[in-house]
């Protein structure tokens, strides 16, 4: 055990990040999406209007050029609108699309299924709600 509780902590934390993900990726829920392409679509389901690309790229883990590219292709796919913003010609304002909406949902619900299946394996419902309220708590500290 480390002598530097914070850096336990963090490396607890992408351990169990790194065997979620395999796990996640492993399920047979993604059809013709990527996990992150998945995310862009989650990312942009929980908005309430267009966002524009600078303002998703704080939300999902890609950089603003591949995140650029991606909603491109997501674009091409019918899954998104890009479009101008009225206020500022120089950015894009991005929305689902219905397809891409209904394509998130359907995802979303094996995804979420699956997500409970994990978290709850380990974890009764007073540690879930603790985990959150910490994770919240460090994320505030973070500014985010």
């Amino acid at each position: 055990m480390n002598a530097h509780p914070a850096n336990d902590a963090w490396e607890s934390i992408l351990a169990v990040h790194a065997i979620l993900m395999r796990h996640f990726a492993a399920d047979d829920i993604w059809r013709d999406l990527s996990m992150r392409e998945y995310d862009v679509l989650y990312t942009l389901s929980k908005c309430p209007g267009p966002v524009r690309i600078s303002d998703l790229d704080h939300h999902v883990l890609l950089s603003q050029p591949a995140l650029s590219r991606m909603t491109e292709r997501l674009a091409e796919r019918g899954l998104i609108a890009r479009r101008p913003d009225p206020a500022d010609r120089r950015g894009v304002l991005l929305t689902l699309t219905e397809e891409g909406r209904a394509r998130q949902r359907e995802i979303g619900r094996g995804h979420g299924r699956s997500v409970a299946r994990a978290m709850t394996a380990g974890l009764g419902p007073a540690e879930l709600r603790q985990l959150q309220a910490l994770c919240a708590q460090l994320a505030s500290a973070q500014g985010s």
